[in-house]
C-alpha cells in the first residue's frame, strides 16, 4: 500500500473491518469515512505539536534582498526560524563572498540602527553584517543592502493537512505505524469505544517519545570551554 493519504486511510479501514476507499470515491466519502480521513490529519498535527523542530520539517530557504529594504516577511509555513543560520551567499557577479550574519536583538536594532529604514541615502547601504527578527514575524538586515544579495537561512515548517488521495505526510514512512495508531485513537473516540481509545492514546504517546529519543535527544559532542594557560600552569584540572 502506497504511503499517502488514501493509503493511511485504508490502513484504518482495514483495522476497523471497513471497505477500503478508492481514488474514485475518496473525495466524496462521508460519515465514518470522513471521520477516518480527519483522524489521519489529527494524528499528524498531534505529532508535530509535540516537537517544534522535527528534522523532517526542516527547510533551507533563500531570500533575494532588495536594495534599501531592511525588513522581510517570514515564509507563510514557518513554525520556528533559526536566526543563527542566516548567511549571505557568495556571488561572483556582485563581488561578495559567503558571510555568516551576526545576531542583533530587536531592542538593539531599534536603539542603534532603526534609521536605516528611513534614510534613503545610498551612503548608508552596503553588504549586511547582522540580522534581527521582529515581533511581527519579520526578519531584517543591518546595514540596509545596497545590492540584490542572496540570503540563505533555515526554518522549521508547520504541518500541512492532507487533502488529495496522493498527498504524502512530511512524517517519514518508517513512522507510518505511529500515525495509524494515533488515528485509531481518534477513530475509537468517534465510535464511543473509550477503553480502546485510551489504550491506543497511551501507545501513541509512547511511540512519539521514541521518535524524540531518535531525532531530538541527541548530543554529538560537548565543546570544552576550559582555558589552558601554559605560562601560569592553569589546566582543566585546576591550578598547580
Amino acid at each position: 500500500m502506497a504511503y499517502d493519504y488514501i493509503g493511511l486511510v485504508n490502513d484504518i479501514n482495514r483495522r476497523l473491518n471497513e471497505v477500503e476507499l478508492t481514488s474514485d470515491n475518496f473525495a466524496s466519502a462521508v460519515g465514518e469515512y470522513s471521520m477516518i480521513k480527519d483522524s489521519i490529519n489529527s494524528a499528524i498535527r498531534f505529532v508535530n505539536q509535540h516537537e517544534y523542530e522535527w528534522p523532517f520539517n526542516h527547510v533551507e530557504a533563500e531570500e533575494t534582498l532588495t536594495a534599501g529594504t531592511v525588513r522581510y516577511a517570514y515564509p507563510s509555513d514557518a513554525k520556528t526560524l533559526s536566526i543563527n543560520s542566516f548567511r549571505i551567499k557568495r556571488d561572483a557577479t556582485l563581488g561578495n563572498e559567503t558571510r555568516r550574519l551576526s545576531i542583533l536583538s530587536y531592542e538593539e536594532y531599534l536603539d542603534r540602527h532603526v534609521d536605516a529604514e528611513y534614510n534613503t541615502s545610498d551612503n548608508t547601504r552596503s553588504l549586511p553584517r547582522s540580522v534581527f527578527r521582529t515581533p511581527s514575524l519579520e526578519f531584517g538586515f543591518v546595514p540596509a543592502p545596497d545590492k540584490a544579495y542572496e540570503v540563505v537561512y533555515e526554518y522549521y515548517r508547520l504541518p500541512i493537512n492532507l487533502f488529495n488521495p496522493t498527498d504524502v505526510p512530511t512524517v517519514p514512512e518508517q513512522f507510518r505505524h505511529i500515525l495509524v495508531d494515533g488515528a485509531m485513537h481518534y477513530a475509537y473516540m468517534f465510535r464511543g469505544e473509550t477503553q480502546e481509545a485510551s489504550l491506543m492514546q497511551q501507545r501513541f504517546e509512547s511511540e512519539i517519545k521514541s521518535m524524540r529519543s531518535l531525532y531530538i535527544n541527541r548530543y554529538d559532542y560537548v565543546r570544552s570551554t576550559v582555558i589552558t594557560r601554559t605560562g601560569s600552569s592553569v589546566t582543566s584540572a585546576g591550578v598547580t
